[in-house]
């Protein structure tokens, strides 16, 4: 797998998975949509330390920096 995300867009992730994460401990989120959102959290964690997104290969889509 040939990486696809930048580190800015891999930040992001982790910030909104963390942000999802302390709803849910607060209780803030609940029910079917918290359980959701805490597995949209976990794909963003893994994409983010991975640094490849099946969906931004699918959509031709690549935030990594060039190298030269």
């Amino acid at each position: 797998m040939k990486k696809n995300m930048g580190n800015i867009d891999r930040i992001i992730r982790i910030i909104v998975a963390v942000v999802i994460l302390i709803l849910f401990l607060k209780h803030i989120i609940v029910g079917t949509l918290a359980y959701v959102l805490l597995a949209f959290a976990a794909i963003f964690v893994l994409t983010s330390f991975i640094g490849f997104c099946p969906i931004y290969k699918l959509l031709g889509i690549n935030s990594c920096e060039n190298k030269k």
